[in-house]
């Protein structure tokens, strides 16, 4: 019988995908660098992408080429299943399971998580050890709160991001922790899928309103491209 080494990493469904910087599919080993901690303080760190319900990494496709534009590797994941069927930790262990195989554990990465992904990124850093690797943190209007939404749907996934969930509930016990990192939450009051639209708000790091007009817009609205550049920016703490 296997027995998991991490009692808070459960068995992943299927096998993420991993994309290139160059957008190829393909197994990868992992990413280091011989530079010290104290050089990459300040430097631009391999950022991973995690898309939300319903999506693939074709979501992120234009923050994705925005950032490798300007000059940063960019990696993303396909979440298996999408749709809700899985548990937010069964997805969240796909996401350390890629990063474990990527970076060298030495390396720092930042994290991106739009909608459900930045619950999934929560997950991973704040019950799977994240919180040690993890710089810089953001999200996209994500349910930090829970959504009313999730009350639609009976698939496990979505039950856990309604307000009252333990799930929910419990991230947000020791939210604090993410005071440790660079956390930016950027959200939008017409947001008709993260309901109250508040509950992108965690009260902690930085909180920037985009007013885009709908929750899809939210990943290729000019502003947020402009925010997300700037919260990378930043040097870590």
């Amino acid at each position: 019988m296997q027995v998991n080494p991490n009692p808070h990493l459960p068995t992943t469904i299927g096998v993420p995908r991993f994309t290139s910087p160059y957008g190829e599919t393909t197994p990868t080993a992992p990413f280091s660098t011989s530079r010290s901690q104290d050089e990459n303080r300040f430097d631009r760190h391999p950022i991973l992408l995690v898309h939300g319900l319903m999506d693939t990494s074709y979501k992120m496709r234009k923050i994705a080429s925005h950032l490798r534009g300007l000059g940063w590797q960019v990696f993303d994941i396909n979440l298996t299943p999408n749709h809700g069927a899985a548990r937010l930790e069964i997805l969240a262990g796909q996401v350390a399971a890629l990063i474990d195989r990527t970076f060298d554990p030495d390396r720092p990465i930042d994290l991106l998580g739009f909608s459900m992904g930045g619950l999934v990124a929560r997950y991973y850093i704040q019950r799977l050890g994240g919180i040690d690797r993890v710089q810089r943190f953001i999200t996209i209007s994500t349910p930090h709160k829970g959504t009313i939404a999730a009350h639609f749907s009976m698939q496990p996934g979505c039950i856990q991001m309604r307000p009252e969930h333990e799930f929910i509930q419990d991230l947000n016990r020791d939210v604090d922790r993410l005071n440790s990192l660079n956390f930016t939450s950027l959200w939008t009051p017409f947001d008709l899928i993260i309901l109250p639209p508040s509950s992108s708000q965690l009260g902690i790091g930085t909180e920037r309103m985009i007013s885009a007009l709908t929750h899809p817009w939210m990943v290729s609205d000019p502003r947020t491209l402009n925010a997300i550049v700037d919260a990378l920016s930043q040097p870590v703490k």
